[in-house]
């Protein structure tokens, strides 16, 4: 930026610079002939404007301008500075100069070391140039000198008055414009000579310079500063407002540091020491001390060194210690002894639990194998699979109680990162370990009952997925140098005993599935919930109701009604919501002084829970043609179901309804073609088939049903639509058939000979090879049921039809024949 000449009384300008810039004051201007123009050299200015009365060094360096120079100084003569249009221009032609130049007086040339030549030049006047004189060897020109008015009126005042308000401003905030030029623009009485004069002081860009040099109009100049000026103080303003805020930030970092140097000092004098050398002392101790495996042990110290080589306030200190903490805090070597004692065990899961007897046995074959001292441990991997309510959980804090370990549980319903289990690099800001390394920390043994709840239930998207991660937990093989991200450094989770629950196995992948050993829990039955009401659930309700010392007993047929009539589900969560609702009953009718019963019995449940909530399917009072009695398996336990056959006039088609799945329509086909293939047998006319229609329908068509197990009953309703001959009421019957009618084995036939057994039914038809599945069965259900195993539909029809038709079958009206009816 050109500075004023005022600038020559500061104390930084050498008395070189003086004597040069007196030089310029001796130069005087040229006088206009009788036409009032002036003649003059030419001084091209590349990047550069001068303003009147302004003082500016300026580098010459063509040889044009040098001599053009030179022959002004020779007669002492002043020059015009005129502003190429094109600063690119090196040789610059009459069209590439703008219309308005300054006369200007060039002091004494110097040589400067790159072989060009400064000098200082002082602006006089504008001027108006009027021709060009000549181009060669220097450009001279004719120009108008250009007069402004030495007074100024009331607005002019006013618009100079509003440009020093804003140049004092800027002044104040620009650190590189000297206090004495506010001064020395207050004496300045001329409005142009101000404009220029402010022009020269400010950072301005060279196009806004060139525009107020084009302006003539002192006016209108002063005007166009004004904006400038505004627009200046705004940005200058802002910057203040920036160097304050780091200023600021910088002051309070400092005296940050001042404090914590004096702290350190009164420490050292208190023989305290230095806080975060005291603390990383203990650090190390707390890593030494740590039983760790040797690559971990490496791993912390070097942390340890690093932390001891930054300073406190580094935000890299904050990572390094949680890091540690979670090194030292895990359980790498610390295990708890197992209780081996097989007896006890089985004492305390029988306590806990009622049934359940495959998973039981599974415990105490693992508890009997490790008091054996095997020379290689294995740790099994279970998954317990069943509906909900029927103790997967609580089993597993039994197994843990059984074995004396400490039991942990995470549930992983929801999970869709894969970082929720294997945890975050610590790269990211806030990073943590998964959640298997955090259950360990908090487990704080490396032999803990680790249950993962609801492993059915992960999910996968774009996080990654987590099932894939947990490929590496459940593997025996892996586990013993499991990788958390965090931690990047092998876990042992060997000695770990794994527990997962689900409530479905088709949505947990091939290769997870394939790494469990799959523990099945059936609903309960009947008489186990009642058992487990009497043993579990009822003084548990009593005594969270505070009505345990009022002696108040559950009657069983109080408890079988409930499970009856207001539940329906494979667990018992819904039985003791209703024993509880029944308990808080008589637990305010005591605090509200009324008569309350001791005795819960069947006849009194309406009272305490309303009218019966459920209603289960009943066995056929009479016999019926074309109604056979099904067995049919669902999670809540076994039921029977009615199938239901109508014949009626039509084309030979057959209708299935009642929500029937596509493996159940298959089996009603099946049926049918074996029907038609035992026409002879049955004497059945073919005719019908062609002629009548046949409808299959299961009531409660709200249910989705589906399987393959009520196939003989399809084919033995069907055959006695046909027949006419009844179906014996007391008769309930499953299995699968073939075309041939053979009859295949089916499953879940525990629950549904007890769901028959619960209804009434007297004789049950079973596939000969599920014999097998009755050992488990209930006494009372084998002796007061007739459980029949065949392996052929005619036997089935020999057990299930009466021997006589009751109704009249149904018979195709004759053919016309020629035209004749026979």
């Amino acid at each position: 930026m050109s500075q004023p000449y005022w600038n020559e009384e500061e104390d930084n300008f050498d008395q070189t610079l003086s004597q040069r810039t007196e030089e310029l004051y001796r130069v005087a201007n040229l006088e206009p002939d009788s036409s009032g123009l002036i003649e003059a050299a030419v001084l091209p200015l590349r990047d550069l404007v001068i303003f009147p009365r302004m003082v500016s060094p300026i580098f010459v360096g063509r040889e044009a301008s040098l001599l053009a120079v030179q022959e002004a100084q020779k007669k002492g003569q002043p020059v015009i500075g005129l502003t190429q249009r094109d600063p690119d221009v090196e040789e610059p032609g009459v069209e590439d100069f703008l219309p308005i130049g300054v006369e200007m007086a060039v002091g004494r040339l110097l040589n400067t070391p790159d072989g060009s030549y400064s000098a200082l030049v002082q602006g006089r006047r504008r001027v108006e140039i009027v021709e060009f004189v000549h181009v060669k060897p220097y450009l001279k020109v004719r120009a108008r000198v250009i007069v402004e008015p030495q007074q100024a009126d009331r607005s002019l005042q006013a618009l100079m008055r509003s440009a020093l308000d804003l140049f004092e401003r800027c002044v104040q905030l620009d650190r590189s414009i000297p206090e004495e030029a506010h001064l020395y623009a207050l004496n300045i009485a001329e409005p142009g000579w101000l404009a220029d004069m402010i022009a020269t002081s400010l950072s301005l860009n060279y196009e806004a310079k060139l525009r107020l040099l084009l302006i003539l109009d002192p006016k209108a100049r002063l005007g166009q500063l004004n904006a400038l000026l505004a627009q200046e103080v705004d940005v200058l303003e802002l910057e203040d407002e920036i160097h304050s805020r780091v200023q600021n930030e910088v002051d309070k970092t400092q005296r940050e540091f001042y404090l914590r140097e004096q702290m350190k000092q009164i420490q050292t004098e208190l023989g305290e020491g230095d806080i975060f050398a005291r603390d990383m002392g203990d650090v190390k101790k707390r890593v030494e001390a740590a039983d760790l495996p040797e690559e971990a042990r490496r791993v912390a110290l070097k942390e340890v060194e690093r932390l001891n080589q930054m300073p406190p306030m580094a935000p890299e200190v904050g990572v390094i210690r949680t890091y540690l903490d979670w090194l030292v805090d895990l359980p790498w070597k610390n295990v708890t002894p197992d209780n081996l004692d097989v007896k006890n065990a089985a004492k305390i899961l029988e306590r806990d639990h009622y049934g359940l007897r495959k998973a039981k046995e599974r415990i105490l074959e693992y508890i009997a194998v490790r008091s054996l001292k095997p020379k290689k441990e294995r740790q099994p991997i279970l998954c317990f699979y069943g509906p909900p309510g029927v103790g997967k959980t609580s089993l597993g804090r039994s197994i843990a109680d059984a074995l004396g370990r400490k039991f942990v549980r995470v549930s992983l319903g929801g999970v869709r990162d894969e970082a929720e289990i294997r945890g975050h690099r610590r790269t990211y800001i806030g990073a943590l370990p998964g959640r298997i390394i955090q259950t360990m920390k908090r487990a704080g043994t490396a032999n803990p009952l680790f249950m993962l709840d609801e492993i059915d239930k992960l999910y996968s998207d774009f996080r990654g997925d987590p099932a894939s991660a947990m490929l590496e937990v459940l593997d025996p093989e892996q586990n013993s140098s499991f990788s958390d991200h965090y931690l990047e450094l092998p876990f042992d989770l060997s000695k770990v005993m794994f527990v997962t629950t689900a409530n479905s196995l088709s949505t947990i992948p091939y290769p997870l599935l394939d790494r469990m050993e799959i523990i099945e829990f059936s609903g309960y039955l009947e008489e186990e919930k009642v058992e487990i009401a009497n043993r579990y659930l009822i003084p548990r309700q009593l005594e969270e109701n505070g009505i345990e010392t009022l002696g108040v007993k559950f009657e069983e047929d109080a408890v079988r009604k409930i499970v009856r009539e207001y539940t329906y589900e494979a667990g018992v969560r819904n039985l003791e919501r209703e024993i509880g609702r029944a308990s808080r009953k008589v637990a305010r009718m005591k605090a509200e002084g009324k008569k309350y019963p001791t005795a819960i019995v069947a006849d009194g449940l309406e009272k305490l829970l309303g009218p019966q909530q459920t209603f289960q399917p009943e066995a056929e009072r009479n016999d019926e043609v074309g109604v056979a009695t099904g067995l049919a398996w669902t999670e809540n336990g076994g039921e029977i179901m009615a199938v239901e056959v109508a014949i009626i006039e039509g084309k030979g088609g057959m209708q299935m309804t009642g929500q029937m799945g596509e493996v159940m329509q298959e089996s009603g086909q099946a049926a049918l073609t074996y029907i038609k293939s035992r026409v002879a047998v049955l004497k059945i006319d073919m005719d019908i088939f062609e002629r009548f229609d046949i409808h299959v329908h299961m009531p409660e068509g709200g249910i989705p049903k589906d399987g393959p197990s009520a196939g003989i009953t399809m084919a033995t309703a069907i055959i006695s639509a046909l027949t006419g001959r009844p179906v014996l009421k007391h008769v309930g019957m499953t299995g699968e058939i073939t075309l041939r009618g053979r009859v295949l084995p089916i499953g879940g036939v525990r629950e549904k000979v007890l769901a028959a057994h619960r209804a009434g039914l007297k004789t049950v038809i079973l596939p000969e090879k599920n014999l097998k599945d009755l050992v488990d069965l209930p006494k009372s259900a084998k002796s007061e049921l007739k459980i029949i195993p065949v392996k052929h539909m005619d036997d089935v029809l020999e057990i299930a039809l009466s021997k006589q038709a009751t109704i009249k079958p149904p018979k195709p009206k004759k053919r016309k024949e020629d035209g004749a009816e026979d």
